[in-house]
């Protein structure tokens, strides 16, 4: 995947001296030169194309953001309500993923969310403990992580 980027870039910047045009939007154009280049010579790479890889982290930008302001939203209703009717709760989430990274990328993501900590992960790096300001049933939300972080996770880290 490394060499597929650089080789990327390698294009793009021939493509800038051959056209003889140092700007942002020759880059783009031979970038997408390179992009279709490789994508016609896939047979030849190893593995998947990056470009695979490249959405799937767009997805999971995209994905963060969205329970960012979906859950900005919830904590305001809580605030702004007069009578303080929240169920806090500390539930175990038993996690799929192994390396250290993605453990971290999903707590970081977990706590980054309003209303949510992770306040522990287990020894063996299979558990996290998560703290919820607000939580009807702990398997729904056991099962939001797990299909929308995680999954998105797994999509940028496993081939």
């Amino acid at each position: 995947m490394a060499f597929q980027i650089l080789l990327n870039f390698i294009i793009a910047f021939l493509w800038m001296f051959i056209s003889g045009s140092f700007t942002a939007s020759t880059f783009i154009i031979g970038w997408l030169i390179g992009m279709l280049l490789i994508i016609m010579t896939r047979r030849f790479f190893p593995g998947h194309l990056y470009i695979r890889r490249l959405w799937a982290v767009i997805k999971l930008t995209l994905l963060f953001f969205k329970e960012l302001v979906m859950a900005n939203i919830q904590v305001f209703m809580l605030v702004i309500k007069p009578k303080l009717g929240i169920r806090p709760a500390i539930f175990a989430y038993p996690t799929k993923l192994t390396n250290d990274w993605e453990i971290t990328l999903l707590s970081s993501l977990i706590t980054l969310t309003p209303g949510t900590i992770v306040m522990n992960v287990s020894e063996d790096k299979k558990t996290l403990y998560v703290h919820a300001l607000d939580v009807d049933d702990v398997d729904d939300a056991v099962v939001s992580i797990r299909d929308s972080f995680e999954k998105a996770i797994m999509e940028v880290s496993r081939p």
